[in-house]
């Protein structure tokens, strides 16, 4: 008997996952298509029982786990995300029991939507400030309790499992041609899985979105070996990892650092609204990585048939201001400033005077008053056309008021906004 392919091993896959799920749609979006003058196919991850994908990965392991007899019917895992509840509707599914480990700074809407999927089959356990302490408590209980602890990401059982995304993307287009996929990466099982699958098949061309600030796929391939980034912004909580997992970098290290699209925090935090407002469709960070990889691509995908995974949709609303307030800063509709203002009656005045029709004041506040003569103020203005911000500043300058642009500056705008 023929050893089994790794085609083969996904196609098991899928058909199991069935027993959970029907298949994600893949959905042709006519604005983004219009928009980039292309066919763009939008995967829809963000629609499984969990509103992602690693449902898929969790399952497939713990499938395979129990047929071979393994973990005695019980699991572990260290997220606080989507990890966590795909976990958690796998334990309940298979009727095993599992725990949770999760920071202690995991924001309690996680955590409920954890215990909902996992019902009494699974416990919770807060521990640590960061990933990496709830991740060494998750191991030590695996090994202390006799647990099956289940990887992320770096696991061929995850792999296989996440790779039942393409198989799915292959049936659902039929003979229709497939140009590129665009997918998110963050520990790269998703991302490789999809490439093996492919490679099996007649591959399209294949590129993949890291956050900005979390470019660990980018960086290992650009030094040619598995690198850890010393720091990383966690905005893009679903993707944003130091370092990319062992397994997915041995499939991706073939690919150049121009194949992984780097995607800005506050371009990505535009493309989650412009979805949301125009499609309504709700994405959270990571989810929206591959869509918003289109603005790097425009002139690549023109004329192209194109499918974007769209990774998931665990949005908490109460970060909706945050992701406003990121993408009205780069798109350069909202700047902040320190300014000078004379202590003096009508000055107050003559300073509104100087702002445009479209100009709106969104923080105002008199962080000390310094001198006798001049306070220092926190300005916040946002307007309609960021072309109104050379002319404003102008005026400034005209007038004689003394300012300092803090919109780009990080650390004091960490302090002070």
């Amino acid at each position: 008997m023929s050893e089994e392919t790794f085609s083969t091993r996904v196609a098991t896959a899928q058909d199991a996952l069935r027993d959970l799920f029907p298949a994600t749609p893949l959905q042709l979006n006519e604005h983004l298509s219009a928009k980039y003058g292309a066919r763009i196919h939008l995967k829809r991850e963000d629609l499984t029982p969990v509103r992602s994908y690693k449902i898929r990965g969790a399952f497939n392991f713990m499938r395979k786990k129990m047929a071979s007899g393994g973990a005695g019917g019980r699991f572990s895992c260290a997220s606080a995300g989507n990890h966590a509840q795909g976990f958690a509707f796998a334990c309940k599914h298979f009727g095993v029991k599992g725990r949770v480990f999760m920071p202690v700074t995991t924001p309690q809407q996680k955590i409920d939507k954890t215990r909902v999927f996992g019902g009494d089959a699974v416990e919770i356990e807060l521990t640590g400030d960061f990933f990496d302490d709830c991740y060494a408590a998750a191991k030590a209980y695996s090994e202390a309790a006799n647990a099956e602890f289940v990887p992320p990401f770096d696991h061929e059982d995850i792999v296989e499992g996440q790779a039942s995304v393409a198989r799915e993307i292959r049936e659902q287009l039929g003979d229709e041609p497939l140009d590129l996929v665009v997918m998110p990466v963050g520990g790269g099982g998703l991302a490789s899985g999809m490439t093996r699958y492919f490679d099996d098949q007649a591959r399209p061309r294949l590129k993949f979105v890291e956050p900005l600030g979390a470019p660990s796929l980018r960086s290992s391939l650009q030094n040619g070996a598995l690198t850890r980034m010393p720091q990383i912004d966690g905005f893009v909580d679903g993707a944003a990892v130091a370092q990319i997992g062992m397994i997915p970098f041995e499939t991706l290290r073939r690919f150049g650092p121009d194949d992984v699209i780097l995607a800005p925090e506050g371009r990505l935090c535009n493309t989650m609204l412009e979805m949301l407002n125009v499609e309504g469709i709700v994405l959270e960070p990571a989810g929206a990585l591959a869509i918003d990889a289109l603005e790097s691509l425009k002139d690549e995908v023109r004329g192209k048939s194109v499918v974007l995974v769209v990774s998931g949709g665990n949005f908490d609303f109460e970060r909706l201001p945050d992701v406003k307030e990121r993408a009205l800063r780069f798109t350069g509709m909202k700047k902040y400033f320190i300014l000078r203002l004379a202590q003096r009656p009508g000055a107050l005045k003559d300073f509104l005077n100087l702002l445009g029709p479209d100009d709106d004041i969104a923080r105002f506040e008199y962080l000390k008053k310094s001198a006798r003569d001049f306070g220092s103020i926190l300005l916040g203005i946002e307007t309609k056309d960021p072309a109104n911000f050379p002319a404003l500043l102008e005026r400034f300058e005209r007038d004689g008021i003394r300012y300092q642009d803090i919109t780009e500056d990080q650390i004091v705008a960490d302090l002070l906004i």
